[in-house]
Parts: structure tokens; sequence; C-alpha cells
């Protein structure tokens, strides 16, 4: 057993063993969902709507498909002790490499698929190396590959291009009862990032790297290569993303994922997830919980014709304070 896995052991024997409730930022922020939703429905209530009828669940489903795809890859990236500033744009590029390698043909869309992964992997991979053997700031490494994309995506493209076939269009439209079918595929791949994070070595090792490098390394953890994975990984998702809102929209876009603030939004989704931004604690249970918090906001600004300035007033007011929560937290430990 490698040291790393050795003080995880330690630290779950020493976890209290009664059965005392415990106050987790997992917990709190569920706890936060159920208070917004009760409150939402009362507000939209007096204004004579519904909140949670098929209507209003389908729409916080929808928005949380691509930010949760989005913030589950920033949260591998973000528990390694990184963050990816680059995957508004790498949302927008993929969305195109997808709806122009199908053209409306429905034999390219395996291939399409492939080749937005192998595009989305790469810019992960730069994002990665550039972390690691340049020795950049996270930040800043990202931040100019983001703007690399920008140029790019300037260059090339004045609005959308390429088309998907209808049959990849129901990807993007098809439903279970009131449940998108993409919002089960999310879900269905944040369980398999939980478990990768929970179960396996490289998932030990992010936190390990995220909690302190340095003593990781001393452990034997290839710290590097642990970086470079997260930031793939992370990129895979936003690739993802990008294929969905291809479905979605029936043609690539190269700003839809800037225009939706899918960068920041992110982050803001992981650390109100109780994900910590120095790296070492957190997870996506937390994190699907953000989305939601996040979505279920918007839903509830739509309904009542919130003024844009004062929605983004609101959501600054509520990071703040989820992060001055868990600040004062007292509670150890990584977070589900």
């Amino acid at each position: 057993m490698s040291v790393v896995q050795e003080k995880v052991s330690v630290v779950r024997r020493a976890a209290p063993q009664g059965r005392r409730f415990v106050l987790t930022p997992t917990v709190t922020v569920y706890l936060a969902l159920v208070a917004l939703l009760v409150v939402g429905s009362v507000l939209v209530g007096l204004k004579g709507g519904v909140l949670l009828d098929e209507g209003g669940i389908l729409n916080i489903l929808t928005r949380s498909t691509v930010l949760g795809l989005v913030a589950v890859g920033q949260t591998m990236a973000i528990v390694t002790g990184s963050l990816d500033l680059s995957v508004a744009y790498l949302i927008g590029l993929c969305s195109l490499v997808a709806a122009e390698t199908m053209a409306g043909d429905t034999s390219m869309i395996a291939p399409a698929v492939v080749l937005v992964l192998v595009v989305a992997a790469s810019v992960g991979l730069v994002n990665g190396l550039v972390i690691t053997v340049l020795k950049a700031n996270a930040f800043i490494a990202t931040l100019g590959v983001a703007l690399i994309l920008r140029g790019y995506l300037e260059h090339n493209y004045t609005g959308p291009a390429g088309s998907v076939p209808r049959a990849f269009q129901h990807l993007g439209y098809d439903r279970i009862g009131p449940i998108p079918a993409a919002t089960l595929l999310m879900l269905l791949i944040a369980a398999g990032v939980w478990w990768y994070l929970r179960r396996t070595r490289t998932g030990y090792h992010m936190y390990a790297v995220g909690g302190d490098i340095e003593v990781a390394r001393l452990s034997g953890v290839r710290t590097s290569r642990t970086i470079v994975t997260a930031h793939v990984l992370c990129s895979l998702m936003a690739g993802l993303a990008g294929i969905f809102l291809a479905s979605r929209l029936g043609s690539g876009a190269p700003y839809v994922g800037m225009d939706a603030g899918y960068d920041l939004e992110s982050i803001a989704a992981v650390v109100l997830g109780g994900t910590v931004l120095a790296g070492g604690r957190g997870g996506v249970v937390g994190t699907i919980g953000g989305v939601l918090i996040l979505s279920t906001l918007d839903t509830v600004f739509d309904d009542l014709a919130v003024d844009p300035f004062f929605k983004n007033v609101v959501r600054g007011v509520v990071l703040i304070i989820a992060v001055a929560l868990y600040a004062r937290s007292k509670g150890n430990g990584r977070t589900s």
C-alpha cells in the first residue's frame, strides 16, 4: 500500500464512528437546493406560475446538462489543485468540429464524435504540459490556451457553421418522462467520475496532489502525470458538452460556450458544491448540487422576468456566502 493510500486509510479510521449528523459541504449544498426550490416555488406561485411543473423541471434539467458536464470535468482539475479557463472556447470549437464533420450525414456521427474527443483531449494535454513542463500557473496557462482558441474562432468563423443530421438531434431533445435523456447520460458520466476519484489509484493521487504536491511527490506520486490526466479529462468533458450543444442547436456555434460563461460558471458550481479551490478536498456529488442550484436560480429568474444585472448580483452573493460558510467550517477530510 502506498503512503498516500495509507494516509487515506488513517483518515477514514480516525473518522467519528457515532451516528451524529455531520453538516458537511455536500449536505449543506443539497439543503440549500431544497430551500431554494421551496422559496422559488413560492415566489413563482405569487406571480401565477408553477416552478416545478413539467416545463419547469425540464428547464432546470436541460440547463444542468451542459453545465454539469463541464463542472464535473472542472472538479477533477480543481481537486488536483488546478483549474481550466479554456473550457468555454473549447466547447464552441468542439461544437463546430462535430457539426462540420457530420455535415448532415448520419454515417459521419461516429467519426465526428471520435474527432471531437481527440481535439478536446489534445487541448487538455497542451494545458497540462504547459502547467507541468513550463511550470506556468494554471490560471495563466489555461487563459493563454483560451485566447489561442478564441483567436482561431474569431479568424475562421463569423457565425454558426456545419449541420448535424436530424437523427443526432434526438440526443438533445429526447426525454424519458420529464427528464431529458442527455441529463441521464450526464448523471451516468458523473457517477463514473465519482467512482474514478474515489476508487482508483489515479483518483487518490489527484486528491494527494491537490492537498500537497510536494508531499505527494515525496510519497512516490507522479505529480506531473496526474495533473496532465486531470486536464485531459476536464477537456474531454468540455468536448462532450460541445457535442450535446451541437445536437441541440443543429449546427456548431463558435461562441456558444463563452456566451453562456461556462468557464466561470463551472468553477462557481464546483465551489458551491464544497470543493476547495486550493485542491485536495471536494467531489462530484457536491458539484452536481451546485449545478442544480445555479440552474434553478436561472429558471426562477426567468419565470420572474428578473433584470439580468440583478441575476448576476444574486449569483455573486450566493457564491460569496457559500465560500464564506465553507471557510468557517471546521470539518476535515474529503466530501463526496
